[in-house]
Parts: structure tokens; C-alpha cells; sequence
């Protein structure tokens, strides 16, 4: 007999999926729009703002729905912590492209899910099987294979320089951040506790480039800014904190961020959108492995139990 109140609804796992599939197509799009802002704005000073209006738009959501409740103000220092972290990898990603090989770059970025997985062993004891392990290791080789194009040369003459230094710091701090919500969450739900973390990253960050903001001219900046700035607030900031806020609250750290393998594919889709020609089937054999690592950690959560999950 299915349990009260469960009928017709996905068990918490499947939620978390899909809260991912959701999350890592959103992300992608700020690629293509990132790409053409680059140079017109400061990071810090872009990143600032993109927080200040994600947490205006969460703390309105808040506000209208559950309300701020009493027990979530309890050690406001996690969101400070949590916020400062998430940030943190913003502002290097663009750092790092200042000077860093975008294919390079985004070769660092497939090594975001081991990471993750270092650190949820480190913060949260959370082991990988056989299986999620192979999954992982699947889905970094599509992901490779769909970024250099499945050119085994070009992918052999990588080479680690300060840009990409800069942007690995980055996605360590991504990687970091998805475990320690988890670590740092006192029962708060996705939506409460995503507003917590927006305002204290909007404030560590308003504090960080406070000489950035007050040097932009901003009535000058080109229209292509704004609209990013819109996309990245709304999406890409507020929904994709929601989205793996919640996430991480129903999957182990590794099986999260295995959904940045997707994020390359999903940026050929918006590439397409935006006019951009298609590289070619070349990149097939590439995006076949991310989606066969993912149908390994579907299988993987049919057969064996999570213990945290809730």
C-alpha cells in the first residue's frame, strides 16, 4: 500500500534528479550570455549585484509564501559562510577567463564532481559506490570529449596556466559549497534557507567590491549586460539556488554535481538557440557517456538506499 500522501509523487531521490536536469540546463545559459559581457563589467561588481537582486527576488517569494520563521535566524553566520563560498566561485570563474583557454576552463570545470566528492566524504562521510564511482569517471571522459570535440590531441595539450589556477580555486569552492549545505542546514526548507544564503553572499560581497561597484559606470553599460544580468538573477541565481538547495538535501554530494557533466551538452542546445552553428555529430559519442553516467546513478538509486535521506 503506498503511503499517506504519496500517491502519484516521485520519491525524494527522483525529486532530486530532476531538480538537477532543471538546474544544470539553467546554468548553461549563462555561458553564451556570459561570453558577451566578459569584458564590459567588473566580475566582483557584477556578481554583487546579481546577488542583491536574486535575494530581493527569493525574500519576496518568502515573504508571500512560508514567511521568515524564527528558528531560521539561528547562526546567521552559516549564511555568510555559505553565500561568501558560492560567490566566491563566480567571481573567479570570470577572473579566470580573463586570461585562461575557455576550452581549458571548462576542462577544469569536469573536475568539480570528484571534488565533490572529496569533500562530502571530508564534511559528511558520504561514500561512493562501484557504481556511482564509474559513473562519475563516464561522465568526466564525455564531458572531455564533447569540450575538445573529440579532438584527443588538442585535449592532450592541456595545459594548466594562471587563469586556469584562478578558475580551479573556483570550482573547488562550488564543490565545497554543495556538501556543507547540507552540513550547515538546521531544517530550514530550499526556499528559506536559499534567501539566508543570497543576503549573506550579497553583503560579503557588496563589502568586496564596493570599489568596483562605485568605479562602474553603470547607465553606460551596453544593453547585452542587462540582459544577462536578468537571465543570471532570475535563473541562473535564484531558481538554480533553489533548485540544488534542494537537491542536495535529497542526494549525496557526488550524485549532484555528476550534473555538470550535462552542462556542455545543454550549452550546444542554447548555442543552437541563439543562432550559434551546431559542431556536428562529432560531439555525439561525447554526450551519449554523460547520459549513460547518468542512467548509472538513476540504476545506482534504485538499488541501494540512502541513508541520510529524509
Amino acid at each position: 500500500m503506498p503511503e499517506p500522501g504519496r500517491t502519484g509523487t516521485l520519491r525524494p531521490t527522483m525529486q532530486g534528479h530532476a531538480a538537477m536536469l532543471v538546474f544544470s540546463s539553467l546554468v548553461a545559459g549563462s555561458f553564451p550570455l556570459g561570453a558577451m559581457v566578459a569584458n564590459a563589467i567588473s566580475p566582483s561588481a557584477f556578481t554583487a549585484l546579481r546577488f542583491i537582486l536574486a535575494a530581493a527576488l527569493i525574500g519576496l517569494a518568502v515573504a508571500m509564501g512560508p514567511g521568515l520563521p524564527r528558528a531560521a535566524l539561528r547562526a546567521p553566520w552559516r549564511y555568510m559562510v555559505l553565500g561568501g563560498i558560492f560567490a566566491s566561485y563566480f567571481i573567479l570563474m570570470f577572473e579566470g577567463l580573463k586570461t585562461a583557454n575557455p576550452v581549458s576552463a571548462a576542462a577544469v570545470f569536469t573536475l568539480t564532481p570528484i571534488m565533490s566528492a572529496g569533500f562530502g566524504w571530508l564534511l559528511l562521510r558520504q561514500m561512493l559506490t562501484a557504481r556511482v564511482a564509474m559513473a562519475l569517471a563516464l561522465g568526466g571522459v564525455g564531458a572531455l570529449w564533447v569540450i575538445f570535440r573529440g579532438d584527443l590531441a588538442a585535449a592532450a595539450r592541456l595545459e594548466l596556466g594562471r587563469g586556469e589556477a584562478v578558475y580551479m580555486l573556483g570550482c573547488a569552492a562550488h564543490a565545497f559549497y554543495t556538501p556543507l549545505v547540507r552540513r550547515l542546514n538546521r531544517g530550514e526548507s530550499p526556499l528559506v534557507f536559499t534567501f539566508g544564503t543570497l543576503l549573506g553572499g550579497s553583503v560579503v560581497t557588496t563589502i568586496y567590491a564596493w570599489g568596483d561597484i562605485r568605479a562602474t559606470e553603470w547607465l553606460s553599460l551596453p544593453s547585452i549586460v542587462w540582459v544577462t544580468l536578468a537571465y543570471t538573477t532570475v535563473f541562473a541565481s535564484a531558481v538554480t539556488f533553489v533548485l540544488l538547495q534542494f537537491a542536495t538535501l535529497r542526494l549525496p554530494s557526488a550524485k549532484v554535481m555528476a550534473y555538470t557533466y550535462l552542462v556542455p551538452g545543454w550549452v550546444l542546445v542554447w548555442q543552437m538557440g541563439l543562432g550559434q552553428p551546431f559542431p556536428g555529430l562529432v560531439v555525439a559519442p561525447g554526450l551519449a557517456l554523460t547520459l549513460g553516467a547518468l542512467a548509472l546513478l538513476l540504476r545506482d538509486d534504485t538499488s541501494v538506499p540512502i541513508a541520510a535521506e529524509t
